[in-house]
């Protein structure tokens, strides 16, 4: 059997998670809370996020608890994925620079590597100051372990891929998404790359209108 181009990998494995996700809304999608949101979580739901325990590119070990009090906007990916990644974290930076000051504050992007064996701290600060990603940007890494639980609560699929052509000999097929998790960690809504900036830009004052009036 032919192996499939690896540049076709993480557009299937987007496809694949965006049928569990859509999936997961539909579960949800009766039990909404009337603000728009998906309801909070219960025994017997199918769940997307969870407790994770990484470490941030100051080498400083972090867990969900540390962003609780702000929405999350979470995209798992590698600092040497030559191209879908770089533009998922640009249409985000595109769509957060949409939002005034005060709201672009309340949000906090996130990248969680896939690749732990590459992407040591100091590799992902110098690849999360990159002026064309999300303001406030963080990496996160952690030991293969910690890496994997983190991609199961998210419903993230990744795996190795041999490819001669880069660096280490190898690329990562991954899920291409982004993730928003509202202030208690729980989840909203899900973008794929291709999202357009306004439409992400759009929902996200969406959430905050929500979230206001529920406070």
């Amino acid at each position: 059997m032919q192996n499939r181009p690896v540049w076709l990998l993480p557009v299937l494995a987007t496809l694949l998670a965006l049928v569990a996700v859509f999936a997961l809304l539909v579960v949800r999608g009766a039990g909404g809370d009337g603000r728009g949101l998906p309801a909070t979580r219960t025994s017997g739901e199918a769940q997307v996020g969870g407790d994770f325990t990484l470490v941030d590119e100051t080498g400083a070990t972090v867990t969900n608890a540390d962003f609780e009090g702000q929405a999350m906007l979470i995209y798992f990916g590698f600092t040497y994925c030559p191209d879908i990644c770089p533009f998922s974290l640009q249409i985000l930076a595109d769509a957060l620079s949409r939002l005034n000051e005060e709201q672009r504050a309340q949000f906090q992007p996130l990248l969680i590597t896939v690749d732990p064996e590459r992407d040591t701290p100091e590799v992902l600060a110098e690849y999360v100051d990159s002026p064309a990603f999300p303001d406030r940007l963080k990496g996160l890494t952690g030991t293969p372990d910690q890496v994997s639980q983190a991609a199961r609560a998210y419903r993230v699929y990744y795996a190795r891929a041999e490819d001669p052509q880069t660096t280490g000999g190898y690329t990562m097929d991954h899920t291409s998404l982004i993730y928003l998790m509202d202030r208690e960690g729980r989840f909203v809504d899900v973008f794929p790359h291709t999202a357009d900036p306004e439409t992400i830009a759009s929902r996200l004052r969406q959430f905050l209108a929500n979230d206001a009036r529920a406070s």
